[in-house]
C-alpha cells in the first residue's frame, strides 16, 4: 500500500464552512438563502481550463446574488501542475485538485464539471494543445456539459482571439467553447448524446475580460465598452457577514496545492463581461435580459412561484419548520409539471430545504469504511425528526436490497430512531474508484466509455440509503450515501466515504528502482487485506533481461486492513536497461494487480484511488563523486529519495538548521524546486548557504518563480528569472559547451541522455545572468528563440553555484536515466581531482 497523509492547517474560519468530510447542516440564514435560489430558475456555465483558473469572485455573485444556478466547467482536472503540500502529481494530483474545487464551490455556490481532456503540462499556442487533446473529444464533452446543465448564458474565462499569447489550454477552452455555443441546438451534432439529453441554446456567450487582457488599466480604460456588461461584484450578505469578494477569496483559498491561500478583499469591484455571440443587450448591466428566470418560465410554474415567494417574503428564522406545509404543496404541484429539467433541478433544491426546515437528521453509517464483494456489512441508520411536523418512517431501500422494507416508524420530535440492518454487497459492484482512471487513456484523453460519467466531478456512490419519508401525509424519499463515521481523541467526529474494495492491493515500495551497477538488490511488496482470510501467492512481472528470485510467494493474511510484506531479489543485467516491473496476487485464481494510494488532507475529504501496480527498473551506468548530500525540501517533490535510489546519503536540512557549521561537511547541498518562494526563512539563511559554496561547497537550486521570492539575491552574482519554458519534452537540447567539466565527469553526458523526458525539457528559466554563469545547454519549442537558461553554473570562490530550471522533478519519478546521470555530474561538480575516500569520509 502507498499512503500519502499530510494534515494542513486552514487559517481562516467562516461561519458556512464544515468539516470536509461531513454532511452539511443549514442553519437558519441558509435556508432562507436556499429558498431564494429556489425562486430563481436561471443558470450559468462558466468555462477555463484548469482548477484556479475561475472565477471565484464571479461564480460568488452569480449564486449569491443573482441567485442563478451556477457551475463551472473545468476542462481539464489540472493534472499537470505542481503540488506545493505534498508529492501527489500527475492522477493523484488531478484527484486532490478535483477535490478542492468541490470545496471552493462549496464555499461560493456554484456546481463543479469537467470534460475529459488530461492536463498534459503547459502549453504555448492552442494548435499544441488540440494536437494533444483530442479536439474532437472535448468538443463533444463541452457540448455534453451544455446540453446536460443548460445554461441560460455561458461566460468564458479566457479569451478565443488571442492565440499563443497565453497557455495553450487557456485559449483552447475559449475556442471550444464558443464553437460549441453553435453546435449545442443543432440534433445533426453530436446525435448519440440525444439518447440522453435534448439539445439546448444558450441565450448568450461571453468573454470575462478584465484590464489584465488590455495589458494595463489605462488601455482597458480607453477602451470600447458598449458590448459589455458590468456590475459591482463587491456587494455585501448580511446573512453571511461577508461580503462577496470575501467569500471569493475564501473559495480560491481551497486550492492550496497550488498555494491560492490569499487574503480576502472587501469594497466595491466592477466586473465586466464582453458579449461574443448571442441576443444583443440593450441593458448594459444585466446578461439576463429578455429571459424570464421567474418560475413563470416553465408550464404550471406560476402556482408553485406565488407559494414560495409567499413563503420568502415571511420566512420565520425562529422556526422554519411553520414554513413545510406551503413546502409540501409546492411539493406537490412540482411533481406534475412537464418540464423534466428544471422540475429535477428544483425537486432536489426543495427537499433540502424541506428537511432542512424540519431538523431532519438522517444517516447510515457503516461498520467500517470499506467492503469487498459479497462481505457482510453491519449498517447503523438513524432518524430524526427535530420539529413539531407529523413525520413517519415509511420504509426505506438499499441498493443492494431488491425489495422496499416498511417500516412506518412515527418520528416523535426529537426522539430519535436507531435501527442496524445487515446488507450484503452485491458481486456485479464496480470497485470504488475514480471513473476516469479506470481505464489507461492517452497523453492528452482520458477514456470513459459511460456517457452518463463524462462530466461528473467525481464517481457516483455505489451503497446508497432512499429514506421514503411521509410528511404530513406527503411521501417523499430522501437517499442518502452510506459513511463511514468514526471519531479521533485529536480531531473528533470525523466522516470517511464508504468504499467497495478488492480483496487484495499491492504495491511496491518505490515507483523507480535504479540499479548503478549489475549487483543484485531485494525489493519489498506489500500486500493489503481487503477482508479477511486472505490465502494466496504473490509473483512478480518482469522484463525478459532481469531476473527475480524466487518465483512465487505465499501470502496469508488473517484480518483485513493488515498488510504483509514479502521481499524479491531482482537480478539487473550487465548493461544498461529499462523495463516494468508489477507484483501480481492470486486470489482463488484470479489475480489482483492494482494498489491502493490513500491521500488525506485536512481541507479536503478522505481518497482512496486504485491505481496499476507497477514501477520502473533501470540498470543505469553511471559514476558519482561525493556521498552525503544536504536537502532542503521546497514544493512536494521525490529528488530526495530519487537520489537515494542511486546510492547517495541524503539528508534533510530544516531551514532553521541553516548555520555555517551545519553546512561544511556536505559534498552537496541541493535547494528543492520553489523553495525560495515559499520558505519566508531562506530570506535569513541565504547568507550561509553562499557563503557554504565560497568555502568550497557546491550549491545546486532548482526551479523557482519570479513572484514571491522570499530572497533580494538568489545567486552570488545577477540572474534574473523569467518566464521562459521549454514545454516540449522531445524538443532538441543543444550542448552549448561539450568540453565543460559537468558534461564531462564523471559521466559523459550526451545528446542521448535529453532522449524518453516527460511532460517538458524545463521551466522559468532565467533569461538574464551576469558574466560570471556559463550556459551549458540550449533548447526551444518550435518556432521560439533559443532559450539558454536551463542549465547554469557559476564558480564563487572555491565552490560552484547551479542553477536549473530542468524538470528534474519530474523526471526522476520517471526513471529518466539521462536525467539521473546529469544531475550525478552537477552534484559532483568541482571534485575532479579529489579522490572519492576523502569525499566520502
Amino acid at each position: 500500500m502507498h499512503r500519502i497523509k499530510q494534515g494542513i492547517l486552514l487559517l481562516f474560519v467562516f461561519t458556512f464552512s464544515v468539516n470536509a468530510q461531513q454532511p452539511k447542516k443549514l442553519n437558519s440564514s441558509e435556508i432562507y438563502e436556499a429558498i431564494q435560489k429556489l425562486n430563481v430558475l436561471a443558470s450559468v456555465l462558466y468555462v477555463a481550463a484548469h482548477p484556479d483558473d475561475e472565477n471565484t469572485r464571479l461564480i460568488s455573485y452569480m449564486s449569491n446574488h443573482v441567485k442563478a444556478r451556477t457551475a463551472y466547467l473545468s476542462l481539464t482536472r489540472g493534472d499537470g501542475g505542481q503540488n506545493l503540500i505534498g508529492p501527489e502529481l500527475r492522477e493523484l494530483l488531478g484527484i486532490m485538485r478535483t477535490q478542492e474545487l468541490l470545496a471552493a464551490r462549496r464555499v461560493d455556490g456554484g456546481e463543479q464539471r469537467f470534460t475529459r481532456a488530461n492536463d498534459f503540462g503547459y502549453s504555448k499556442h492552442p494548435d499544441e494543445t488540440l494536437s494533444i487533446w483530442n479536439k474532437d473529444e472535448v468538443l463533444a464533452d463541452v457540448v455534453w456539459n451544455i446540453r446536460q446543465f443548460k445554461p441560460d448564458i455561458i461566460i468564458n474565462r479566457f479569451d478565443h482571439r488571442t492565440p499563443g499569447r497565453t497557455h495553450g489550454h487557456h485559449t483552447s477552452s475559449a475556442m471550444l467553447s464558443l464553437e460549441a455555443f453553435d453546435l449545442v441546438g443543432d440534433a445533426t451534432k453530436y446525435p448519440a448524446q440525444l439518447k440522453y439529453v435534448d439539445t439546448w441554446q444558450p441565450q448568450r456567450i461571453f468573454f470575462n475580460t478584465s484590464w489584465w487582457f488590455y495589458g494595463s488599466q489605462e488601455k482597458f480604460e480607453e477602451a470600447d465598452k458598449s458590448n459589455m456588461a458590468s456590475f459591482d461584484i463587491g456587494v455585501y450578505y448580511p446573512l453571511k457577514g461577508l461580503s462577496n469578494n470575501e467569500v471569493a477569496s475564501i473559495a480560491s483559498s481551497q486550492h492550496l496545492c497550488q498555494g491560492f491561500g490569499r487574503l480576502s478583499t472587501r469594497g466595491t469591484q466592477q466586473e465586466y463581461i464582453e458579449l461574443l455571440k448571442g441576443e444583443s443587450l440593450n441593458s448594459t448591466n444585466n446578461p439576463f435580459e429578455g429571459i424570464d428566470i421567474s418560475w413563470n418560465r416553465i408550464e404550471g410554474g406560476k402556482a408553485i412561484g406565488e407559494l414560495l415567494k409567499t413563503v420568502e417574503n415571511n420566512f420565520n428564522f425562529a422556526n422554519p419548520s411553520v414554513h413545510i406545509p406551503d413546502l409540501l404543496r409546492a411539493y406537490q404541484l412540482l411533481q406534475t409539471i412537464k418540464n423534466e429539467h428544471w422540475k429535477q433541478i428544483k425537486t432536489e433544491e426543495l427537499k433540502t430545504i424541506i428537511q432542512a426546515c424540519a431538523g431532519l437528521y438522517l444517516e447510515v453509517s457503516a461498520n467500517s469504511p470499506s467492503a469487498t464483494k459479497n462481505e457482510a456489512v453491519k449498517l447503523q441508520i438513524e432518524a430524526l425528526n427535530r420539529s413539531a411536523i407529523n413525520i413517519e418512517l415509511d420504509s426505506y431501500k438499499m441498493t443492494s436490497i431488491d425489495n422496499t422494507i416498511s417500516k412506518n416508524i412515527q418520528l416523535l420530535p426529537n426522539q430519535r430512531i436507531n435501527i442496524e440492518e445487515g446488507i450484503t454487497i452485491p458481486s456485479t459492484i464496480n470497485y470504488t474508484n475514480a471513473y476516469w482512471l479506470n481505464e489507461k487513456g492517452s497523453l492528452g484523453m482520458y477514456k470513459v466509455n459511460d456517457q452518463a460519467l463524462i462530466g461528473k466531478p467525481e464517481t457516483p456512490r455505489a451503497i446508497n440509503m432512499t429514506f421514503n419519508l411521509n410528511i404530513e401525509g406527503v411521501i417523499i424519499p430522501f437517499t442518502k450515501p452510506v459513511v463511514y463515521r468514526y471519531s479521533e481523541p485529536d480531531k473528533g467526529e470525523l466522516y470517511r466515504p464508504f468504499e467497495i474494495v478488492p480483496p487484495v492491493s499491492a504495491s511496491l515500495k518505490d515507483k523507480v528502482f535504479i540499479f548503478e551497477n549489475d549487483k543484485q538488490r531485494d525489493i519489498e511488496v506489500s500486500v493489503k487485506a481487503g477482508r479477511n482470510n486472505i490465502d494466496g501467492y504473490v509473483q512478480l512481472a518482469y522484463p525478459n533481461d532481469w531476473n527475480v528470485y524466487p518465483e512465487k510467494q505465499k501470502v496469508t493474511i488473517k484480518n483485513k486492513g493488515d498488510e504483509q510484506t514479502l521481499v524479491f531479489t531482482v537480478i539487473p543485467p550487465k548493461n544498461q536497461s529499462e523495463g516494468l516491473i508489477s507484483p501480481m496476487v492470486n486470489i482463488d485464481g484470479e489475480f489482483y494487480t492494482r494498489e491502493l494510494v490513500e491521500i488525506d488532507y485536512s481541507h479536503i475529504p478522505y481518497q482512496t484511488v486504485y491505481l496499476p501496480s507497477e514501477s520502473k527498473l533501470v540498470r543505469l551506468n553511471i559514476q558519482k563523486k561525493g556521498n552525503n548530500i544536504g536537502y532542503i525540501e521546497g514544493a512536494g517533490d521525490v529528488v530526495p529519495e530519487s537520489l537515494r535510489q542511486i546510492g547517495y546519503n541524503v539528508t534533510i536540512i530544516q531551514p532553521e538548521q541553516i548555520n555555517s557549521d551545519n553546512l561544511k561537511d556536505f559534498d552537496a547541498i541541493v535547494v528543492g524546486i520553489r523553495a525560495y518562494n515559499i520558505l519566508d526563512d531562506l530570506k535569513f539563511k541565504q547568507k550561509y548557504l553562499l557563503d557554504y559554496v565560497k568555502e568550497g561547497g557546491n550549491l545546486v537550486v532548482q526551479y523557482n518563480t519570479s513572484r514571491r521570492l522570499k530572497v533580494d539575491d538568489l545567486a552570488p552574482y545577477e540572474l534574473h528569472l523569467s518566464r521562459d519554458r521549454v514545454t516540449d519534452e522531445n524538443a532538441e537540447v543543444r550542448i552549448l559547451e561539450p568540453n565543460h567539466p559537468l558534461l564531462n565527469f564523471p559521466n559523459k553526458i550526451t545528446e542521448k541522455d535529453f532522449e524518453g523526458w516527460v511532460q517538458e525539457r524545463g521551466l522559468y528559466f532565467p533569461n538574464k545572468w551576469a558574466k560570471e554563469f556559463t550556459p551549458i545547454l540550449s533548447a526551444n519549442d518550435k518556432g521560439e528563440s533559443a532559450k539558454d537558461g536551463g542549465l547554469l553554473i557559476a564558480k564563487y570562490g572555491k565552490g560552484n553555484y547551479i542553477y536549473t530550471g530542468l524538470s528534474f522533478f519530474r523526471e526522476f519519478p520517471a526513471g529518466v536515466s539521462g536525467a539521473y546521470r546529469l544531475f550525478a555530474n552537477m552534484l559532483s561538480a568541482g571534485k575532479e581531482d579529489i579522490p572519492n575516500k576523502k569525499l566520502n569520509d
